[in-house]
């Protein structure tokens, strides 16, 4: 049990990273703007007061602490995902880590983005709200092989 969570504690936070380096050199190099990560720390603090739905999250009420509430998620899921290929492929495959399983299971995820975080921040079902749907999209999607990749390359330097 511990080495699990020790496991996906350390995947998950080495392949979020890599995520969040990938999405610096975007926004330096393409101008791609960074997530708002204020906003879904906003939309995770809205949940145990019962608000899921918001239109848009920055209408709804500002909670105290809510950037940092919103880093904190963004890393506790990045775990999270960790976990789930970890329950799904078992502790073997983190001391022998192959590409594939670890891509699934970014692919898979953008689907979180599109159909539970952006519908509840009051920006449609993958993003068709927003001004850019498809490029929001095709963000998502390729963010999300890159941690796929970045859960394959952490738990290679980690085995």
């Amino acid at each position: 049990m511990f080495e699990f969570l020790g496991r996906a504690i350390v995947i998950g936070v080495g392949a979020t990273a890599i995520l969040d380096l990938w999405a610096l050199l975007l926004n330096r190099t393409l101008g791609i703007p960074l997530a708002n990560w204020a906003m879904v720390g906003r939309w995770f603090a809205h949940l145990p007061r019962g608000r899921f739905m918001h239109d848009p999250i920055s209408a709804s009420e500002p909670v105290s602490g809510e950037l940092g509430i919103g880093w904190i998620m963004h890393y506790v899921v990045g775990i999270l995902f960790a976990a789930v290929l970890l329950l799904i492929w078992g502790l073997g495959w983190a001391k022998a880590p192959t590409l594939v399983p670890a891509l699934i299971v970014g692919v898979v995820t953008v689907g979180c983005g599109w159909f539970i975080l952006q519908p509840g921040m009051g920006f449609g079902v993958a993003a068709s709200k927003r001004p850019n749907p498809g490029q929001v999209r095709l963000v998502g999607l390729v963010n999300h092989v890159v941690f796929g990749l970045g859960l394959y390359l952490t738990a290679l330097l980690t085995r």
